[in-house]
């Protein structure tokens, strides 16, 4: 070994080693669903149906794989062909090669003017400064979500459905909308106007609900026409006025839309922005109760070592001169005053954080709307009534109050004509 190396740890196993590089590459956002652009060289079909091939320029070159099945392509593309790319880098750990898993795959003369469009539009939305601008941080625990999404889409149901098991009763407005052709940009649009006025205190209040705190804005995958609604620049512009945090959640994981780079968070599917916004109540309880414990045993010891430092200079005080007596004794006085001030202090204050994080708790707990004279409708499999047009004449509902249950029969619908 050469000398000028100097070695601080044992021999790292080079399989160990291997497996630290390619976790690390798969972690870094900068090596996953990268937009690369070169020329297919030695391209093949396995009998396995996996396609290869080399993606190179005149700086470099790596070896692609797009799995069988994982995506269309095109059947021009040949060796020469100069594609564009969405892949992210894997390791293969046996040989210790480097490969980029493909994505999606197209050939640079097919980019048509859709695509421009989007470039131009991105290109625009740097130049201007929105796609560097500060994002809104989301609530660690949302009082109000706005989902605007595809009314009784699979998407919708998936979201219902982490909801009720992450935090059950969360309290959430569906703004049904249509998410592809003719007027979608425009429906999708007015529900964000829509979930900004429930955002206002004074609209929120007379609604008697909380004030939305966070919009999911999402819808299931589909090809690339589908999406392109949320590469639109208006619903772009949209998002960005939107004084309440947006997380953009839209398509696949390897699908990045407009939408997406302007939105405060974007999120890889619709289940996923369930998952990155709302908490499991369970975890937050048991945290409660941990953090509850380690304020008693800190408030314990701090007394205990408080009460040990006043015997201790009792113990000096009975061993001092008289003449230092009264002195003494003041420097105690003095020091059992700042004790009992820093321990009060210190109470009060964690006292507080405990009854603001059991008020969030308090008033996100649904029973609290039953106990303010509301009731809950729900058919007698369980599901919630949020509508007049889900019941219909003669149907037999429960209705749920803060005490109790009751059975009832609809013998007269009423829909509001309001809108």
């Amino acid at each position: 070994m050469s000398r000028g190396a100097e070695v601080t740890t044992g021999p790292i196993p080079i399989g160990q080693f291997v497996a630290l590089v390619k976790s690390t590459l798969k972690r870094d956002p900068l090596f996953q669903h990268q937009v690369l652009k070169g020329e297919v060289s030695g391209m093949k079909v396995a009998r396995s149906g996996h396609t290869y091939f080399d993606l190179r320029d005149d700086q470099g070159q790596m070896s692609c794989a797009i799995w069988k099945n994982r995506c269309h392509i095109d059947g021009s593309i040949k060796d020469g062909s100069e594609v564009v790319i969405i892949a992210s880098i894997d390791v293969y750990a046996p040989r210790g090669s480097m490969t980029l898993s493909v994505e999606k795959i197209e050939p640079v003369s097919t980019i048509g003017a859709l695509e421009e469009t989007r470039r131009k539009l991105i290109s625009a939305l740097r130049d201007d400064g929105s796609l560097d601008r500060p994002r809104l941080q989301i609530p660690q625990i949302p009082k109000h979500i706005a989902i605007i999404t595809g009314a009784g889409s699979a998407a919708l149901s998936d979201m219902q459905r982490l909801i009720e098991n992450r935090w059950p009763g969360l309290r959430r407005t569906i703004i049904g909308v249509t998410v592809q052709g003719d007027g979608s940009a425009s429906n999708i649009c007015q529900a964000l106007a829509a979930a900004r006025e429930m955002s206002k205190p004074e609209i929120a209040k007379k609604l008697q609900r909380p004030v939305v705190d966070l919009i999911i804005v999402a819808r299931g995958g589909g090809s690339a026409e589908d999406l392109w609604t949320f590469n639109l620049e208006a619903v772009a512009r949209a998002i960005i006025a939107s004084p309440v945090p947006v997380i953009s959640a839209i398509g696949h994981e390897s699908d990045i839309l407009v939408s997406d780079l302007v939105a405060d968070i974007r999120a890889s599917t619709p289940s996923n922005a369930i998952e990155r916004c709302v908490p499991e109540k369970n975890s937050i309880l048991m945290w409660f109760d941990e953090i509850e414990g380690r304020l008693e045993n800190s408030v314990l010891r701090r007394f205990g070592e408080s009460r040990q430092h006043l015997i201790s200079l009792t113990a000096r005080l009975r061993l001092a001169p008289l003449a230092g007596l009264s002195k003494a004794k003041d420097k105690l006085n003095g020091l059992k005053m700042r004790i009992n001030s820093s321990s009060q202090q210190m109470l009060s204050s964690e006292k507080s954080r405990l009854v603001r994080i059991e008020t969030i708790l308090q008033s996100s707990h649904p029973k609290r709307v039953l106990e303010r004279g509301y009731s809950m409708a729900q058919t007698t499999d369980g599901e919630i009534l949020s509508s007049v047009k889900n019941i219909t004449s003669g149907q037999e509902i429960t209705m749920t109050f803060a005490d109790g249950s009751a059975f009832a029969d609809i013998t007269k619908i009423i829909e509001d004509d309001e809108k």
